[in-house]
């Protein structure tokens, strides 16, 4: 089974073209480092909830939208030693990151159940 790294970031929606195109150039780097898939998506039935929600749990402000994305990786360790690359790696840090990291939320998950149709 593999490992998925999740991300949920406000974007505002005025940088969503220069979002995707960090996203777009952010997968070879990916691919590269042992990653085997990149999913981005784009809040569009993403409501505040009565305790929890996305938009809370980002500190969503006016004018922007909650985007969900994920890596998949083939195991844990894969992932582990591909964050370490990244850090290590001085092109990462010639992509744009159009959004507030600091609002960003991450993290590492290991695959319970996995389907396709």
């Amino acid at each position: 089974m593999s490992y998925v790294s999740g991300f949920v970031i406000p974007v505002k929606a005025e940088n969503k073209d220069a979002y995707l195109a960090t996203a777009k150039a952010g997968w070879p780097l990916f691919r590269e480092f042992g990653c085997i898939a990149q999913v981005e998506t784009w809040g569009d039935n993403v409501p505040v909830g009565e305790v929890t929600g996305f938009p809370q749990a980002v500190k969503l402000e006016e004018g922007e939208v909650v985007v969900f994305s994920w890596l998949i990786w083939p195991d844990k360790a894969t992932a582990d030693s591909g964050y370490e690359k990244m850090m290590q790696d001085p092109r990462m840090e010639t992509l744009d990151m159009p959004f507030d990291g600091k609002r960003m939320i991450w993290g590492g998950f290991e695959t319970l159940f996995e389907a396709t149709a």
